[in-house]
């Protein structure tokens, strides 16, 4: 072990246990995400324009659960390991040992707000802007969790902050675990904040399309220190090598950018009667 590198915390991965039932600090990071979120969303739902029910935030919280689940595995499962889950079926559903994928999970919540607000009659940017505000929230206790966990640590480096993960072998490296969860996490909750406080939700799609941009550029930055997935390396592209979460959101990017156009040029949208 290098003289400088800070060794890695010894976590244990359980963060509460009765007797044989066992809450890991993964599933944990979910559910307090999610909850805080729910709580969030119900706060914007009461400032102005009011263009979102609290009922309906409050009935959301099981199709967003659903959408984060079942999206951020398939996701997983399909985008970063395909040939292993078709060798190992089964173990596509133990989502106790890991393995989410953001882009998986946005697909989920995505189709999760379509159905829910065609089904409730309710504005789809309007809502989807409340509830984009809320994910920052949720992506930070993941970071922190992933951390916990010892899992998606960063590329060899030098710097004096440096940990040996003790999956990641004896060399020091960056805890690119802990930039994603100041970058995704804080600072995008930061940026979704003052949008919401100059009232960027009187333009339904803006605050979406700011996330979009927000999250692309926060995790495509945030690749530049993290391992790339062992079972997929680099992949290259025009010359460069890029990683999967770099190539996946370059897509959210160019979305984001357009609906933050498209949207602002529309006129300032009434408020739902009370």
């Amino acid at each position: 072990m290098p003289l400088l590198a800070i060794p890695f915390p010894a976590f244990d991965p359980v963060a509460i246990a009765f007797g044989p039932l066992m809450i890991r600090w993964y599933a944990l990071a979910y559910i307090v995400g999610l909850l805080i979120g729910w709580r969030y969303c119900l706060l914007l739902a009461d400032r102005p324009p009011n263009r979102v029910r609290r009922d309906d935030v409050d009935d959301f919280l099981v199709w967003a659960t659903l959408g984060v689940v079942l999206g951020g595995r398939i996701g997983y499962v399909l985008f970063y390991k395909p040939g292993y889950y078709i060798l190992h079926p089964q173990e596509a559903f133990f989502v106790w040992h890991g393995g989410m994928s953001f882009h998986g999970g946005a697909i989920g919540v995505t189709t999760a707000i379509l159905l829910f607000t065609r089904k409730r009659g309710v504005p789809f940017l309007a809502f989807a802007d409340i509830i984009c505000e809320a994910i920052p929230i949720g992506l930070f206790f993941g970071r922190i969790a992933n951390f916990i966990n010892g899992e998606l640590w960063g590329r060899v480096t030098d710097v004096p902050w440096a940990m040996v993960f003790p999956g990641g072998g004896p060399l020091p490296r960056h805890p690119s675990e802990l930039y994603e969860a100041a970058c995704e996490g804080i600072l995008l909750f930061l940026l979704l904040l003052i949008a919401e406080r100059r009232g960027a939700r009187r333009h339904p799609g803006i605050v979406s399309g700011l996330f979009l941009a927000g999250y692309a550029v926060a995790r495509m930055s945030g690749e530049l220190f993290r391992q790339p997935d062992v079972q997929l390396g680099f992949i290259p592209v025009f010359g460069f090598n890029a990683t999967m979460g770099q190539l996946l959101s370059l897509p959210l990017l160019l979305g984001g950018i357009y609906l933050v156009w498209w949207a602002s040029r529309r006129p300032a949208a009434a408020a739902l009667p009370r």
